[in-house]
C-alpha cells in the first residue's frame, strides 16, 4: 500500500453546509505534479479504479492501519485533472467524522491523501532513478483527510521539533503513541534507543534517526 498526498491548496475543496449536513468537494489527487518521493501520476492512472463514480471509504490520517472504523465515503472520479471528489458523506454519530468536519471547514488539516496499491505494470522508473512515472493505479483503497506535512524533509523537520520540545522520555512515548500509532511496546522500544544514544552523536546521526522516526510516522499519514 502506498500514500500520496496533495496539499489543501490544491485541492480546490469547496465545502458547503445544508440542513445540517456537510459536505465538500475537490481533488484527492492531480496529474502532473512531482511528489516527495519524485513520482508523477499521469492522466488515465484512475481510469480503472475510478473512471465513472465510485464509492470509496474516507478515514482520517489512514486510520484503518491502527484499527479504526470509517468516518465517511467519498464519492470520486477521474477527470482530466486528477481524482475529482464530487461529494462526501461524514457518518453521524461518529466524533472523529464531527471533527474532521469542522476541521476541513476551518482548514486546519494539511490535505488528502489517496491509500493505493501499484502493479509493477503500472509504472515506469524515470531515467534519473528518482521517483517513477505512474500511469495505472490497480487499487484505491480509500481517501483519507491528514493533518501532517506531505513532504519527507518537512515530516522529518516535524519529528524534531516535537522530539526536542518534549519535557521527558514519558512525552516522547506519548507522542509516538498518540501521534505516530506506536504501540505501547514499539514506543517503549523506541524510548529505550533513546535513552541509549551518546551526548557525542553527530547532528547527522541525530537527523537520521529523527528521519527513521518520520518514516514510521509516515505510515499513518502520508
Amino acid at each position: 500500500m502506498e500514500f500520496k498526498q496533495i496539499s489543501l491548496a490544491d485541492t480546490e475543496l469547496k465545502f458547503a453546509t445544508s440542513g445540517g449536513i456537510s459536505t465538500c468537494s475537490g481533488y484527492a489527487s492531480r496529474f502532473g505534479g512531482v511528489d516527495s518521493y519524485g513520482d508523477t501520476i499521469h492522466p488515465g492512472a484512475y481510469s480503472k479504479v475510478a473512471g465513472e463514480l465510485t464509492e470509496v471509504k474516507m478515514y482520517f490520517n489512514h486510520g484503518w492501519l491502527k484499527g479504526e472504523i470509517p468516518i465517511g465515503k467519498m464519492f470520486v472520479v477521474e477527470d482530466a485533472n486528477g481524482l475529482y471528489v464530487e461529494r462526501t458523506e461524514f457518518t453521524k454519530g461518529i466524533k472523529l467524522a464531527d471533527d474532521v468536519t469542522l476541521a476541513l471547514a476551518h482548514k486546519t488539516v494539511n490535505g488528502l491523501s489517496v491509500g493505493i496499491k501499484l502493479d509493477k505494470s503500472g509504472y515506469a522508473w524515470k531515467a534519473d532513478g528518482i521517483g517513477r512515472d505512474i500511469y495505472k493505479v490497480d487499487m484505491l483503497k480509500e481517501v483519507s483527510v491528514v493533518d501532517w506535512p506531505a513532504d519527507s524533509a518537512a515530516l522529518v523537520t516535524a519529528v524534531k521539533s516535537a522530539l526536542e520540545s518534549a519535557q521527558s522520555l514519558k512525552e516522547i512515548e506519548s507522542l509516538l503513541r498518540d501521534a505516530g500509532g506506536f504501540s505501547r511496546a514499539d514506543a517503549c522500544a523506541l524510548v529505550a534507543r533513546i535513552k541509549s544514544m551518546q551526548q557525542s552523536e553527530s547532528a547527522a546521526e541525530e537527523d537520521q534517526f529523527c528521519a527513521a522516526v518520520a518514516l514510521t510516522f509516515a505510515k499513518f499519514t502520508n
